[in-house]
């Protein structure tokens, strides 16, 4: 991150989520950073089946969802996914009653109740998404990665 994004940066929110199977049991993370203290908080959590899409959405909101005050959010994540929704799709898809266009058809949209819940969160904070490769060695998101898979094994492995 350049000194000047984190100059007017409150928090940064990394994230990510994942499925064994998809659908299947999924897992989502995140660390949620506070770069003038250097405070630190992080959370995962699991679904039995789930997807992928899902999880990585879950993970932006439940991580959103911990902030008591309008701040103002580096989104970073691995899901083009989550952040074309949030800067292409979602104004579209809410102009168009929650749906989008198929076929020359307007049908409901995939995973509409997390979508709604991010809109809610991401309009009550000024949020900016970074994206960055999965997998490519960057510390925080496979630091997620690893937290989300551990989600998910530990559930599988809590059923037997």
């Amino acid at each position: 991150m350049s000194e000047t994004k984190a100059a007017t940066t409150d928090v940064v929110l990394f994230t990510d989520g994942g499925c064994s199977g998809n659908p299947g049991p999924g897992g989502w993370a995140f660390i949620l950073r506070h770069p003038a203290s250097g405070r630190e908080s992080s959370e995962s959590g699991a679904e039995r089946e789930t997807t992928n899409n899902r999880m990585e959405l879950t993970a932006v909101v439940r991580g959103l969802a911990r902030l008591t005050r309008r701040t103002r959010v580096e989104l970073v994540t691995d899901s083009v996914y989550v952040g074309t929704g949030l800067s292409q799709w979602l104004p579209k898809w809410k102009q168009q009653g929650w749906k989008r266009k198929e076929r020359g058809k307007l049908v409901p949209i995939k995973n509409e109740d997390l979508w709604r819940e991010l809109d809610r969160l991401a309009t009550a904070h000024e949020v900016h998404f970074s994206h960055v490769a999965g997998h490519s060695g960057h510390p925080e998101n496979e630091a997620c990665d690893r937290m989300a898979v551990q989600a998910y094994r530990d559930l599988v492995s809590g059923e037997k």
